[in-house]
């Protein structure tokens, strides 16, 4: 009698293994791929586009010096994070990375607000999110996701092979870096688009390709700065991304001196952008560089003053 009371106080193993910790892991599997999707899709965006997301984070007041580096470092940062959170024996790790990541995020968005509300703050390609009430609350649900992924899954091992991952990362930043430089140098411009009706020849001279939206308050500020600019023999070709019919408005508004063309398809193919206020610099028909720098520093006047394009 006693031996029988004895094993039905024991626990059964095939029982016990279906209790909380059955559930937990359950939790901790779905969290890991919810964020392992949320921060490598992010990251990546980054780093295969660093000029443009340089471009976007100084927009978001961070300093234009240190954008183009904060941009591949946090890409990094975030692919890393989203890979260690998708395998069980790095999601510790990689809970806490993506966990700092977002508190870092809701820190610098609180401190900015009044200057960053309403603007576009988004990660994805598609998704847009705006600085208001609603990112700190998509921040915080991400931030609770993240401990729930961390403090049920087991705690980290081999260190060692994270470094590993993250030397990967490092190096996969590096070549599309590189791959990013390489395709946007020395492109060769169309013979000729439509300027003001005409056509117009983009293979003689000093030209800029200025992608502007006449809504952009970043534009009209750029617009009215590059209008003081000596242009000397320079030729500037306003180009709107969007609302062509405001175009003469915001050259009026900006007392900048440019033609303007609607051949938005055909030069956006050949010179893409991420975000406006963009450039090109083209002299001869062949593009010298890109111009992604027009808030801070003197820019984009010190860039084409070392180009030859200003005086």
């Amino acid at each position: 009698m006693g031996s029988m009371n004895d094993s039905m106080a024991q626990p059964q193993p095939g029982l016990a293994s279906l209790d909380l910790p059955g559930w937990k892991t359950a939790v901790s599997w779905v969290a890991g791929i919810v964020l392992a999707i949320v921060f490598l899709v992010s990251g990546l965006y980054k780093i295969t586009d660093p000029q443009g997301w340089a471009v976007r984070l100084t927009q978001l007041q961070f300093p234009e010096h240190l954008s183009l580096a904060a941009a591949l470092g946090v890409g990094m940062a975030e692919t890393l994070g989203g890979v260690l959170v998708l395998v069980p024996r790095f999601r510790r790790w990689g809970a806490i990375l993506t966990g700092l990541l977002l508190v870092a995020f809701m820190i610098y968005m609180a401190v900015n607000y009044t200057a960053l509300k309403g603007a576009d703050c988004s990660c994805f390609p598609i998704v847009k999110r705006v600085v208001g009430p609603l990112f700190f609350v998509g921040d915080a649900a991400l931030l609770l996701i993240a401990a729930c992924a961390g403090i049920w899954s087991k705690p980290s091992t081999g260190l060692r092979s994270a470094v590993i991952v993250l030397g990967a990362v490092a190096v996969f930043a590096g070549v599309s870096y590189g791959v990013d430089a390489a395709r946007q140098s020395g492109a060769k411009a169309p013979d000729t688009i439509t300027v003001d009706g005409k056509p117009y020849s983009l293979q003689q001279g000093k030209i800029l390709l200025f992608f502007f939206d006449p809504e952009c308050v970043h534009c009209l500020d750029a617009g009215k700065r590059m209008s003081h600019y000596n242009w000397g023999d320079t030729r500037v070709v306003a180009i709107p991304i969007q609302q062509p019919r405001f175009a003469a408005a915001y050259l009026e508004d900006t007392k900048l001196h440019a033609g303007i063309s609607n051949d938005l398809a055909q030069l956006k193919a050949i010179f893409p952008y991420v975000a406006v206020p963009a450039g090109v610099a083209l002299e001869n028909g062949r593009e010298k560089m890109p111009l992604t720098k027009f808030e801070g520093d003197g820019e984009p006047e010190a860039t084409l003053r070392k180009l030859g394009f200003v005086q």
